[in-house]
């Protein structure tokens, strides 16, 4: 997908995910700081203070951020290669590195553009990968 933006930037690709909290919640309880080190980041898990809705959220975007790739999580894709913390203004800043740096680059990605939005038991977000045609 190529989508061209006036300043010259494409949009690579799109994703989004809708999370139960009450699953993360579950996920958290049952398999304890095991879950936390395997999903999250040191940075996002200092951020969430345990809080499941923050958890959920930030997961919704580390799939979301997997499907504008186009992969799942596959290929040596982990979890804490995807990164997401709160701006000053209340934004999502999301970060990347490892393989799915290497993936998004090979695509054309440059930037991950994201909102988080809870409603209620559920959280989703919302992913724009955008860069440079190729």
């Amino acid at each position: 997908m190529m989508i061209a933006k006036g300043n010259g930037e494409c949009i690579r690709g799109i994703g989004t995910d809708f999370v139960s909290i009450e699953r993360i919640k579950g996920l958290h309880v049952r398999f304890g700081t095991r879950f936390l080190e395997k999903v999250f980041t040191p940075g996002e898990v200092r951020e969430s203070g345990g809080n499941p809705q923050y958890l959920a959220g930030r997961f919704a975007v580390k799939e979301s951020v997997l499907k504008a790739l186009g992969t799942g999580l596959r290929g040596g894709l982990r979890w804490t290669d995807i990164e997401t913390l709160t701006l000053p203004n209340g934004m999502p800043d999301v970060r990347y590195g490892g393989s799915v740096r290497t993936l998004a680059e090979s695509r054309g990605g440059e930037n991950l553009w994201a909102s988080i939005s809870h409603d209620g038991d559920f959280a989703v977000a919302f992913v724009v990968l955008t860069g440079r045609p190729i």
